[in-house]
């Protein structure tokens, strides 16, 4: 039987033009079910005189004239049947209300008057009732049941994938409308759930709401063969979305979730806003929320540098800059196809379309003196946020020269510049790996750190210090899903090792809000939250992707490796903020004759170019620079 009705359904729908009936077809389907119901209506109104019932039928002709005229001028074949709604009913109902009061009042008013030999053509006035029900009803029963007979089989038919709301208020309503409605969905809804009691048990348009503990298990997954669960309530708390998620994961489900009311475009959702989870969803706290007043007093209207600005940490600050209503904001990388690509994204992106004229790009090296002098006596920056650094460990341990180089000296070249130009604030990025440095990358962050805090005069310089920033340049995060994309294995150092995390745009907005409130000489450290494990990280990943076969595996820490991160140094305190997301630290301070001597020693040693000595320099420098790299440990001796 479902045979036949799926072979009826694809000739119905699969068969015209768009998959949609012919139009006509719909009204002549209308004409036959307003025969019908005249035929239908006879009998229900003469049933005592059976089987001697006898038809006029020559009324069957002239209702139907009435019917279709009124069908013409109100156009209820318009409307595609696998979508029929209210507006449907109530086109049809109002051809179908007029029709029968044109009928009563032709046959009081004219018939009788003008054409008496016609009464004969009319029906009685009950009779006229009964058909004008039956039609009414029969034209909506037919395309409910179109409809119904549309998402049932022929919609259904295919490769679905069974799903489950988790959510059954008005977020979980309009996405099953939606689903509904899109004949592209690769989704069928089998059932929902939701925390709330009182819905537990009823249902919404047939499909049961049921509560998470009957719905959460393993028994009911398998019994309805569930292969995706989409979370639907967009007004959900961090830790509750958290905790829902990772439940669908458990269940090997595919998660998937809708955003929040406030990001549908228009007002309204489309299947194509539905989004797979993040890593960052699983960060596992909340996500930090600034206030504003600060950094407009700030940048607003004030020329703006920007180093490193093709990185993933230097272009989110671009962006979010440029929303504080900047004088010009100059954008500085040495990276050309990546400075390039982000040309294209800034020019085009709609809310900088008209600030066109107030951006500035610039390739150019930092620790190259010439045009970074050109580049500060052409703009004069009121505000330089330094992000350009070299930051993977690895690769540093291997090039101690140009790490030392970059990192030392280029952040020396733009903060001299910074104070021979009268810039107000300059804002350096540093990192957690600054803090008791195990690697050559991390010591000489903590150099740069060291020489800006130094500096004394007009220029404030500020230093903010934090972790890990999910899918930034270096993070483990792209390189998983890349592992993961190849098929595995996902390669992690060691099981043991943690890091902290944030996301990319509460790392920038951190930067700002810290540079708004130093006052000079200052390191601000963020909260990072709570350490999390990588292999559990690399876990989650390989969930989310839906891929369990793929293998994670050891590889031992890489030289310089750290296992554990740290925010401060063993002799550091901090000092809270009028912001609990950011802590000054209270530091040791350096004289800057004392640092400009180490500094100038660190230089003749890195034009020898030999790793040995620069490296064994920087120890003299950072005395709690402890290599793990076994080439530069013996120095520690």
């Amino acid at each position: 039987m479902r045979k036949l009705i799926t072979k009826f359904c694809n000739f119905i729908f699969g068969k015209h033009k768009n998959n949609t009936l012919p139009r006509v077809w719909i009204l002549a389907v209308d004409m036959i079910i307003v025969v019908i119901a005249y035929i239908i209506a006879n009998f229900m109104l003469y049933y005592d005189y059976l089987p001697n019932i006898t038809i006029n039928w020559k009324q069957t002709w002239l209702i139907p004239l009435f019917y279709l005229v009124a069908f013409l001028i109100s156009r209820t074949y318009d409307g595609m049947l696998r979508y029929a709604g209210f507006n449907d009913i109530r086109k049809i109902f109002a051809s179908c209300t007029s029709t029968v009061v044109v009928l009563f009042l032709s046959k009081i008013f004219f018939i009788k008057i003008y054409l008496p030999f016609a009464i004969n053509y009319y029906p009685s006035f009950i009779l006229m009732i009964y058909h004008y029900l039956i039609t009414l009803v029969l034209m909506i029963i037919m395309r409910f049941t179109i409809r119904r007979l549309y998402n049932e089989v022929y919609k259904n038919a295919g490769d679905k994938m069974n799903t489950l709301i988790y959510g059954a208020g008005d977020g979980g309503t309009m996405l099953m409308r939606t689903l509904s409605q899109d004949t592209t969905s690769k989704f069928k809804i089998k059932a929902f759930v939701d925390d709330d009691p009182k819905r537990v048990g009823t249902q919404i348009n047939t499909i049961k709401i049921y509560s998470p503990k009957v719905a959460m298990t393993t028994e009911f997954i398998e019994k309805n063969r569930i292969e995706v669960m989409i979370v639907a309530i967009p007004s959900l708390s961090e830790e509750r979305n958290k905790e829902i998620i990772e439940q669908g994961l458990a269940l090997n489900l595919i998660v998937k979730s809708i955003p929040a009311f406030d990001k549908w475009v228009d007002g309204k959702f489309s299947t194509n806003q539905i989004q797979d989870i993040k890593i960052e969803d699983l960060l596992g706290r909340k996500p930090i929320i600034l206030g504003k007043s600060n950094v407009i007093r700030e940048i607003n209207n004030k020329v703006v540098l920007v180093t490193g600005a093709a990185g993933s940490i230097g272009s989110e600050i671009c962006r979010q800059v440029m929303h504080y209503n900047p004088a010009k904001l100059i954008m500085l990388d040495q990276a050309e196809s990546p400075m390039y690509d982000f040309q294209f994204e800034m020019n085009n992106t709609a809310d900088f379309k008209e600030m066109k004229d107030r951006m500035a790009f610039v390739i150019t090296n930092v620790k190259d003196p010439i045009r970074m002098k050109e580049v500060f006596e052409n703009y004069h920056p009121q505000v330089v946020f330094h992000a350009a650094a070299y930051k993977h460990v690895p690769f540093m341990e291997e090039n101690a020269y140009e790490a030392v180089f970059v990192n030392v000296f280029g952040t020396k070249l733009v903060a001299d510049l910074a104070v021979e130009y009268g810039v107000e604030k300059f804002v350096m990025i540093s990192t957690d790996k600054a803090v008791n440095p195990t690697n050559v990358m991390g010591a000489t962050k903590r150099i740069a750190e060291i020489y800006t805090q130094s500096r004394k005069g007009k220029t404030k310089f500020i230093t903010t210090r934090f972790g890990n920033v999910l899918g930034s340049n270096g993070s483990v995060v792209p390189l998983f899903r890349k592992q993961i994309e190849q098929g595995g294995p996902i390669t992690v150092t060691d099981h043991r090792i943690t890091r902290f995390f944030m996301t990319i745009p509460e790392a920038c907005s951190l930067v700002l809000e810290a540079g708004s409130i130093g006052e000079g000489g200052d390191i601000f450290v963020f909260d990072m939250g709570e350490k999390v494990k990588i292999w559990d990280l690399a876990e989650k990943m390989r969930k989310l992707a839906h891929r369990p076969e793929i293998e994670i595996i050891e590889t031992g820490l890489r030289p310089g490796e750290k296992l554990y991160e740290e925010v401060l140094a063993n002799e550091e305190n901090t000092i809270k903020t009028d912001n609990e997301k950011i802590m000054h630290a209270v530091v040791r301070q350096y004289e800057a004759e004392e640092v400009d001597n180490m500094i100038a020693q660190l230089h003749d040693k890195l034009e020898t170019c030999d790793p040995m000595q620069i490296v064994a320099q920087m120890k003299v420098i950072v005395p709690e620079f402890k290599s793990n790299n076994s080439v530069f440990s013996q120095l520690d001796k």
